[in-house]
């Protein structure tokens, strides 16, 4: 019996740690190329500066777009369970990303470029909205109580592999073509590429059962998630929001403004910023394996008070450092932050699942989570560009500083959640 539950646990931790890699690749391919290529593409017109911004808008788009997509896919994953809904999730973002693959450039069709770019980015958006919180649930709701932080580890290594994997991609291209090859098609290899990865993840999820904790149940019909998680847990929806939005900014400040700032601020080459953006990935999933792992024993309060605490102190310091103008520099600050995210990041897979009841979890979790990415991660890159311009880098800092505090407050009021049994309605308030 024991033997079947580890080939069990291993077969669920694989399928969540696929799918979600899968679709935050797709995710972040687009940030990567809306720093290096999508001003010129789409935006030729508007110059570096106000083409690299609208551009980051057009990154930001999802991020209003997740929320919705929480609700709507939470809505069928509550109701119909969470294998089937995340199936679906995998077939939009997996579509939407080969399109954008396929889009003409504005030279070729005008202002019609630009709008179904922002378009394909809202259904991007939409599926990785329903993403984090089934894929999550789906190692959770499977995992002993007791190792719960272990296996919900690996929906949130997610992130970071395909971090790793979109930077080495596009430092492929980079490198094996001439920059005019890359503007004018290889920028397009890493989202048709994707087709292969999609086809991977609907193999594996197709090859799994749902949760037992999903089928015991039993949802009543007549009842829909969201009135439900707002009636009934509108605190832990707020709270968990801002416990997250530190990572939030912290990630996609390192993630896709960073790479920008590296090449055109810092003037460094961008398959250096491409390598670092590689090391960076490679901190920020050991510090979010060694967080989750260790949020079993310690639980996942003390954790993420650490990383919203690091976070305070690191946004003073971290534009100082990455000023001095070195490749290792700007390395060591995309290092440290995205290490910092990785230590309050491990314990969130499982923390928001054990502080929502069963029949409204994958709506209440995906909103908690995808609300934090609107405040922390739609704002922060397109913001960054207006405050260097106006104050100087050194406000960036400070602003991601205050993102930390917000977050640091937040889970203060947010009690310890690891003894929580997710066939029960658990309950948060302030310690």
């Amino acid at each position: 019996m024991a033997e079947q539950q580890a080939r069990t646990m291993r077969r669920v931790a694989f399928a969540s740690l696929t799918g979600t890699t899968i679709e935050f690749y797709d995710f972040f391919i687009y940030g990567t190329a809306a720093a290096l290529v999508f001003n010129q593409i789409f935006f030729p017109a508007l110059g570096a500066a106000a083409g690299t911004a609208l551009a980051f808008a057009t990154f930001g788009v999802a991020f209003v777009a997740r929320p919705f997509g929480s609700i709507l896919f939470g809505h069928f994953g509550d109701r119909i369970g969470r294998k089937r809904t995340l199936i679906s999730t995998l077939l939009l973002m997996g579509i939407a990303t080969v399109a954008v693959g396929l889009l003409p450039s504005t030279s070729a069709i005008g202002g019609l470029a630009p709008v179904l770019l922002v378009i394909l980015r809202i259904c991007q958006g939409l599926a990785v909205g329903g993403e984090w919180a089934g894929a999550t649930l789906l190692a959770a709701e499977n995992a002993p109580s007791n190792q719960r932080g272990k296996y919900a580890l690996y929906p949130q290594l997610g992130p970071s592999l395909a971090f790793i994997l979109a930077s080495a991609t596009f430092l492929d291209t980079s490198l094996s073509m001439s920059t005019a090859s890359f503007l004018a098609w290889g920028w397009r290899i890493p989202f048709l590429a994707s087709v292969l990865l999609v086809g991977l993840g609907l193999y594996v999820r197709l090859s799994i059962e749902e949760t037992p904790v999903f089928r015991q149940a039993k949802p009543v019909s007549r009842r829909i998630p969201l009135v439900d998680v707002l009636g009934k847990q509108p605190k832990e929806i707020i709270l968990g929001a801002g416990a997250l939005t530190m990572l939030f900014a912290f990630f996609y400040i390192g993630v896709t403004y960073l790479t920008s700032y590296g090449t055109q601020q810092l003037q460094l080459s961008r398959p250096t910023v491409l390598v670092v953006g590689i090391v960076g990935g490679l901190c920020f999933a050991a510090t979010t394996v060694v967080s989750a792992i260790y949020s079993d024993r310690v639980g996942r309060r003390k954790l993420m008070l650490l990383g919203n605490g690091m976070a305070v102190a690191l946004g003073f310091v971290l534009f100082p450092i990455m000023d001095i103008g070195t490749a290792w520099s700007f390395g060591l600050g995309v290092c440290l932050a995205l290490g910092v995210v990785g230590v309050a990041y491990g314990p969130a897979g499982a923390l928001l699942p054990e502080i929502f009841a069963t029949q409204y979890r994958y709506t209440g979790a995906g909103m908690a989570y995808n609300l934090a990415g609107v405040l922390g991660g739609a704002i922060t890159p397109l913001l960054a560009t207006q405050l260097a311009s106006s104050f100087g880098s050194y406000s960036i800092g400070v602003y991601l500083s205050a993102t930390g505090l917000l977050s640091l407050v937040c889970m203060l009021a947010i009690a310890e959640s690891k003894d929580n049994q997710l066939t029960t309605q658990p309950a948060v308030a302030s310690p």
